[in-house]
């Protein structure tokens, strides 16, 4: 007769797991014990790692040649963020206990879209410029309307600088300060989580009205090019442009979207322990959104036309326009 002995299951009271003073490492706790309940995979957060290396080049050598300066910082930092949050998550997949890398990944992936929307925003200020030139052709009959476009803006074009930015600015605080908590948290996150969360919700906000005026913007645009005579055809080059300008910003929504559902049922809910759907809903959306914006880079389709003071000196008018609008 054979007896069988069982191991009796380990203790793992005597680790801390998760915090400032972790102390578990793989070699003593299962990766199931960590905060993600997983081992981050290697292959993969290298190659996010390269090609966000790769798109921030790009965008470099792009914003010199047209020079485009704040596009070029905003999609350079925002690379630089998203790059460093990637080797917090191979520092992760070293060791899933680190508590350094959980912060680095957390912190950096979080923020880098932010920056992607303040390079849009700004973008859509320099549209509104362009479709003004594109709108109004400079014949004798059309001169005295050379700044028509402007005023199917539901704001002055330069508005948007002062309304988007900001909220942006407010958006990245928020989640830096989401991060900050999480670096003092022992096990109870929820503060550090229902911040980051504010955050990434009034960064949806922000997004989502943005979407809605410029769909009024183009409406209203649209409708005053079919009366207006012989307007100049867009080219094929800014459809281009605007259909992957779109696409990034879509992409950019679905991400934040689905990171205030992963955080809302904090450290321990189930979106946050699904690798697969951090890698789709995460890094692809955003990766892919940032090579949309080689594509859908202000500076070539921009080239021809930058003539912001003359489009402020003209608002006098496009208010007089507004005004007999509304009577």
């Amino acid at each position: 007769m054979t007896t069988t002995t069982t191991t009796p299951p380990a203790d793992y009271s005597t680790y801390k797991i998760f915090g400032p003073s972790a102390n578990c490492t793989l070699a003593l706790c299962p990766a199931s014990l960590s905060v993600y309940q997983y081992q981050p995979t290697l292959a993969g957060n290298i190659c996010f790692l390269v090609f966000y290396g790769l798109a921030m080049i790009a965008h470099i050598a792009i914003g010199l040649r047209w020079r485009t300066w704040f596009f070029v910082v905003c999609m350079f930092w925002g690379c630089v963020s998203e790059m460093i949050g990637y080797g917090g998550r191979i520092m992760l997949h070293r060791n899933p206990f680190d508590f350094e890398g959980f912060l680095v990944q957390i912190i950096c992936i979080t923020l880098g879209p932010t920056f992607f929307t303040a390079a849009i925003y700004i973008t859509l200020y320099k549209m509104y410029v362009f479709l003004n030139q594109q709108l109004t052709p400079l014949t004798t009959e059309t001169q005295s309307i050379l700044y028509l476009g402007p005023q199917y803006a539901r704001f002055r074009p330069k508005a948007y600088y002062w309304i988007f930015i900001p909220c942006d600015i407010l958006s990245l605080v928020l989640q830096s300060v989401g991060g900050a908590l999480s670096s003092t948290s022992e096990g109870d996150s929820s503060a550090a989580v229902n911040v980051s969360i504010a955050g990434l919700s009034f960064q949806v906000f922000t997004l989502l009205v943005f979407i809605a005026l410029t769909f009024e913007y183009a409406y209203r645009w649209q409708k005053a090019r079919r009366a207006t005579p012989s307007p100049t055809p867009l080219s094929r080059a800014f459809k281009v442009f605007v259909g992957f300008l779109s696409l990034a910003t879509v992409l950019i929504l679905i991400r934040c979207i689905y990171r205030i559902d992963e955080l809302s049922e904090g450290y321990s809910g189930d979106l946050i322990h699904n690798e697969g759907l951090f890698i789709g809903l995460e890094g692809v959306m955003v990766l892919v959104a940032l090579y949309c914006m080689i594509v859908a880079h202000p500076g070539p389709v921009f080239r021809s036309f930058d003539d912001e003071k003359a489009l402020d000196d003209a608002m006098p008018g496009v208010d007089q326009e507004r005004q007999k609008e509304a009577v």
